[in-house]
């Protein structure tokens, strides 16, 4: 049974950081690429970061560069979202996935498997 769950969201006021995690079982997590993505109150769920199936290439969204790392272990089947100096504007469940293939894929329709998602609310 494929399971993504993601933890570390809250309410933090601007400027301020949170780490997500997402623990995956029940695939084969090294062979997958990662992905985040959120999705705010009346728009469509958007691409925030990938990785790579090893770690070795990372792509973000120009809306979160230089601000949000995306990183994964595999030993610990764990893909983590370091989120620096927030935004009210990435106020939004944040998601992560799984895509199988080498690509990193921006689309909700290329991953298969999908996370129940973790609330971040950045507010003064």
């Amino acid at each position: 049974q494929v399971q993504l769950m993601e933890s570390g969201g809250g309410s933090v006021q601007p400027g301020e950081s949170l780490r997500l995690s997402c623990a995956a079982s029940g695939f084969t997590f090294s062979s997958y690429t990662m992905g985040w993505f959120r999705q705010a109150p009346g728009k469509e769920r958007e691409f925030v970061a990938a990785i790579s199936w090893n770690g070795g290439v990372t792509y973000s969204a120009d809306s979160v560069k230089g601000r949000f790392t995306i990183s994964r272990n595999n030993a610990e089947n764990t893909v983590y979202l370091q989120m620096n100096s927030l935004k009210p504007e990435d106020t939004a469940v944040y998601y992560c996935a799984a895509d199988n293939t080498i690509r990193l894929r921006t689309s909700t329709y290329d991953y298969d498997y999908w996370g129940q998602g973790t609330q971040v609310t950045v507010s003064s």
